[in-house]
């Protein structure tokens, strides 16, 4: 769905997809996921299937967005330097300063690029860890699951806001628009349909958002 640049400095930032096991129960969810993206309505295509578990329909999800916005931003990584990006923002009020709790504690102000690779590797190590995502049928989601999703979410938000404020024009060139706008409007549908990201931090593409919903109604 989405072209791979191969060649640039972007295998640095471009992590590994992270690939859900064939046979389990997750991978039926994201088949079910990529069949109802299919019929275009996304609206209908984020709401929980009957019967699923609410968590790991969001898990499921979360996993895919990664991907998605992995490829996305894989996409123009030789546009988004420490140069042409020093601060990572989303247009000239917002402008996001990293931090982990755990390797990092004190957010540190840094470029774009680099608050993308710490970004995109934290959650990586995230989806890897089975503890906060179990892919073994039967293994519950721990009791922060939903907290942990949220983080995550609203976090991933940020790189999608940084591309649109910052790189548009290279994503129009490279005619990339029509896979971020549906990517991006897949995944604002979904952290609605949860209510999973505040309101306030969907602030920096709100006016995105607003026609974005108006276009499905």
């Amino acid at each position: 769905m989405f072209p791979l640049i191969s060649g640039s400095r972007s295998s640095k930032t471009f992590k590994p997809k992270k690939n859900i096991p064939e046979g389990s129960h997750q991978y039926e969810l994201l088949k079910h996921a990529e069949a109802t993206l299919g019929s275009g309505n996304l609206r209908q295509a984020v709401m929980l299937p009957e019967g699923e578990d609410l968590n790991e329909w969001i898990a499921v999800n979360t996993v895919d967005f990664f991907n998605q916005i992995n490829m996305l931003y894989g996409t123009i990584t030789e546009f988004c330097t420490e140069a042409s990006c020093p601060v990572m923002s989303a247009g000239p009020r917002y402008e996001y300063h990293w931090a982990d709790g755990t390797n990092i504690k004190k957010p540190i102000k840094c470029s774009a690029p680099k608050y993308i690779d710490y970004l995109m590797t934290w959650v990586q190590d995230q989806l890897d860890d089975e503890t906060l995502f179990p892919s073994k049928i039967g293994v519950p989601f721990p009791k922060n699951f939903m907290s942990v999703a949220k983080t995550i979410l609203k976090r991933l938000f940020r790189v999608y806001a940084h591309i649109y404020h910052q790189h548009f024009d290279s994503v129009m060139r490279l005619q990339e628009e029509a896979h971020l706008n549906t990517s991006f409007k897949h995944f604002i549908f979904f952290v609605q349909e949860f209510n999973l990201i505040d309101r306030r931090e969907l602030a920096p593409l709100q006016e995105l958002i607003e026609k974005l919903g108006s276009k499905d109604r």
